[in-house]
C-alpha cells in the first residue's frame, strides 16, 4: 500500500515506543520483555480486521499503519502502545525515500469470546 506523506499537523495520536529485548534464563531458555524508549506523535490508521483461530482459541488480528517522524531504531518485533492496546511492528520503511517519515506496518492481536 502506497502511503502519502502526512500533512503538517496530522500526527495527532500519542504513542509509546517500546523496544523488544531478550535475556537468558537460568533454566536455559530466554525471556522476552519490552523496554520503554520514548513517547512519540504519530498518525495511527486501522486497515483491516479478521478473525483467527489459534490453539483452540478464537482471536482477532487488526492491521494498522503507524506513521512517525523518521527514526533508524524501529524494527520488526518492537511495539507501539496506543490507547491501551499494543501494536506490534511487522515492518518499518522510509515513507517517501527522503528520511522524513517512517511508515510502520503493525498488527494488534487478541483473544475474543
Amino acid at each position: 500500500m502506497s502511503e502519502a506523506a502526512p500533512a503538517l499537523g496530522s500526527l495527532t495520536d500519542r504513542v509509546s515506543f517500546q523496544r523488544r529485548e531478550t535475556t537468558g534464563e537460568d533454566e536455559g531458555g530466554h525471556a522476552v520483555f519490552f523496554v520503554p524508549v520514548t513517547s512519540l506523535w504519530a498518525r495511527v490508521r486501522a486497515l483491516s480486521a479478521r478473525q483467527v483461530n489459534d490453539a483452540d482459541a478464537r482471536g482477532m488480528a487488526v492491521s494498522h499503519i503507524v506513521v512517525v517522524r523518521y527514526r533508524t531504531d524501529v524494527k520488526a518485533g518492537d511495539r507501539f502502545g496506543y490507547r491501551g492496546r499494543w501494536l506490534s511492528v511487522v515492518s518499518a520503511s522510509d515513507l517517501n525515500g527522503r528520511r522524513g517519515w517512517l511508515s510502520c506496518a503493525c498488527v494488534e492481536t487478541g483473544v475474543v469470546g
